[in-house]
């Protein structure tokens, strides 16, 4: 690794992505809890994505010839415990996530770390599109809400989503 710097934020990185991780399983297990087993399944494929992701930065630090070091993961806090407030929840942590993503990708513009720069680039897209995502689900529950058609047919459609090992 040509920064200690980038080195450093990079490890936080991979206990960010394993945290978020750990997080979407708690929640998986809440939404199960509510008899929701579609809503289970997204966030179960959430997490498989976030194992992935984190991956993605051990393996680039491997390639850079630098010295990963994991982190203790901090218990998740699943503070709401409605289909709706889980996804509210999930998507100020993916706007932590994107924010954390864009800090290091100006850590490495100012360190000179162009290959660190090229990198991010895919998570700057992925978390786009992980905000878009988990803002549409936001958005039809709040057209469903009180309507437990509705919250079935949502969660039928959550029960389709298969994981991507790509992502």
């Amino acid at each position: 690794m040509k920064s200690a710097k980038v080195e450093a934020a990079i490890n936080k990185q991979i206990n960010e992505e394993l945290t978020s991780a750990y997080t979407y399983l708690a929640m998986a297990g809440v939404a199960d809890r509510l008899g929701l087993p579609g809503f289970c399944n997204w966030f179960k494929m959430q997490f498989q994505e976030e194992l992935v992701h984190a991956d993605k930065f051990f393996q680039f630090l491997l390639e850079r010839d630098g010295e990963v070091k994991l982190m203790a993961l901090p218990q998740p806090e699943v503070k709401n415990q409605t289909p709706l407030g889980l996804f509210e929840d999930a998507l100020a942590h993916e706007q932590h996530i994107s924010d954390c993503i864009f800090k290091l990708k100006d850590l490495a513009r100012a360190e000179s770390d162009h290959a660190t720069d090229v990198f991010l680039e895919w998570f700057v897209s992925e978390q786009v599109e992980e905000e878009a995502s988990t803002r549409g689900v936001i958005d039809q529950l709040k057209m469903v809400e009180g309507n437990k058609n509705g919250l079935f047919m949502i969660d039928r459609e959550l029960a389709g989503r298969q994981h991507d090992a790509d992502e």
